[in-house]
């Protein structure tokens, strides 16, 4: 148990430096949360100066804070978020030990600990994470040990708050399930304390904001950023209906093939505890998938509850030990695509050269190792898979942050000679040289070929 705990923690929080801030909302997020920290200005999030209500500020106050503790350009943003997303496995463990046993709670955590979507958002200072655990948290206290017990409800209202905080009215949809299954307590649901404690926690911060900036904090944060992401082509993140069906595989990645042991019997729904997973789950997925603008960070909140649901499955599966073997030999995808996504992010995935030889062999590596450890250990071949795709993680988070550093973020132009101007580049390395820059640089009037070598 100590050995898992200081693995994980080496992955979580190892190396959150050895990129710089990627991605287009990473480097405004950051912005705006230090821009809090210097002016003491916790209200009005100003992104170079310019006040910006796409999102409400649970992560520009934790990214602001830790510019008040003094941490660097890429821990005080990143670092807030990794220590969420490890302690919610933490609770998640002590949760699922007392609504089932510790062999589910191990499972589940165990494959959420190490699946790559949980991981790799962890890394990056964006809102999902911290929405996810908050409204995984206020899923979790929601299901009662015993099917007429008693759940805390001022408790789920204040974390379904803090979640609003994160990103607004997604969790109170995705939570929507829950009570609706709880319909014949709905009066507890209504009662004086939850629904102050969640006005208590939601409301200053929106009436302020409202207060000091008018009519574009609504229109902005509501209609164009809630509703409009829902309806709008404007948004540049239109997707088909079928888009999440590939994205959930590469999150779960490498256990998408537990996928086959969820339990999906007719008389596994008679568990009250199931009913709730499975209604949150499809209800999610089929929201998502319905709304025009996608993107894949927004499958997180439902990824725990699915881990449950696998870990469940896996616990009763006569054939758990014949799946996990090909989650081994997935693995063998991570050499491969530590020499591709660089490359990949820097100039499309097109122009990537897939060493597809290599890979044959690092498949086949993979799925004789998972043979072997399935065999030889049997009931505890998860874990040692587990273990094994965390230091398979650990290695590639130190080997292709320093490539994707140079393809995808600001960072290596910033430091090569602090330019005072913007070359043309593509918006997440543009939003990124000005996070570092401090400032939005002017556009270059002669184009300058040695900066653009830089982050080639």
């Amino acid at each position: 148990m100590f050995a898992g705990i200081l693995l994980l923690s080496a992955l979580y929080l190892g190396n959150l430096t050895g990129m710089g801030l990627i991605l287009p909302d990473e480097p405004r997020y950051a912005d705006i949360g230090r821009a809090m920290a210097r002016t003491g200005d916790w209200v009005t999030p100003r992104l170079w100066g310019v006040p910006w209500f796409e999102k409400p500020a649970l992560l520009y106050w934790m990214t602001g804070f830790g510019f008040r503790l003094g941490l660097g350009p890429e821990t005080a943003p990143r670092l807030p978020v990794a220590l969420l997303g490890l302690s919610f496995l933490l609770f998640f463990w002590l949760r699922l030990r007392k609504l089932w046993d510790a062999t589910v709670a191990s499972y589940a955590t165990a494959i959420l600990a190490t699946s790559a979507g949980w991981l790799a958002y962890s890394h990056v200072a964006v809102t999902d994470i911290p929405m996810a655990v908050l409204f995984s948290s206020a899923l979790l206290l929601s299901i009662p040990e015993k099917e007429d017990g008693q759940v805390n409800r001022t408790a789920i209202a204040a974390l379904l708050a803090l979640a609003t905080l994160a990103k607004s009215l997604p969790p109170l949809v995705l939570f929507f399930p829950v009570v609706a299954l709880d319909y014949r307590r709905l009066r507890l649901w209504l009662r004086p304390a939850p629904l102050a404690v969640f006005a208590l926690v939601t409301l200053p911060w929106h009436i302020l904001c409202g207060v000091r900036n008018g009519s574009a904090f609504w229109r902005v944060l509501f209609v164009e950023h809630q509703f409009g992401r829902f309806t709008s082509t404007a948004m540049q993140h239109v997707q088909p209906f079928w888009y999440y069906l590939p994205v959930l595989l590469l999150l779960l990645y490498p256990w998408f093939p537990l996928l086959l042991c969820i339990p999906r019997k007719s008389g596994d729904l008679k568990d009250y505890r199931l009913r709730i997973l499975v209604a949150v789950v499809g209800f999610g997925f089929l929201f998502l998938s319905a709304a025009r603008n996608k993107l894949p960070s927004y499958l997180l909140p439902l990824l725990p509850a699915l881990c449950i649901l696998i870990g469940l499955g896996v616990s009763r599966s006569r054939w758990r030990n014949a799946a996990l073997v090909p989650c081994a030999a997935l693995l063998g995808l991570l050499p491969a695509a530590a020499g591709v996504l660089p490359a990949a992010l820097s100039a499309g995935i097109r122009s990537a050269q897939i060493p597809f030889a290599a890979l044959a062999l690092w498949l086949a590596a993979g799925l004789g190792i998972g043979a072997a450890l399935t065999f030889a250990i049997r009931r505890k071949s998860l874990f040692a898979i587990a273990a094994l795709t965390s230091l398979f993680f650990l290695w590639f988070q130190f080997a292709v942050f320093p490539g994707i550093d140079q393809a995808a973020s600001g960072r290596p132009l910033w430091n090569a000679g602090h330019p005072a101007c913007a070359p043309p580049l593509r918006r997440t390395i543009l939003y990124s040289l000005y996070y570092y820059a401090g400032r939005e640089l002017p556009a270059c009037g002669i184009l300058d070929q040695s900066a653009l070598h830089v982050v080639r």
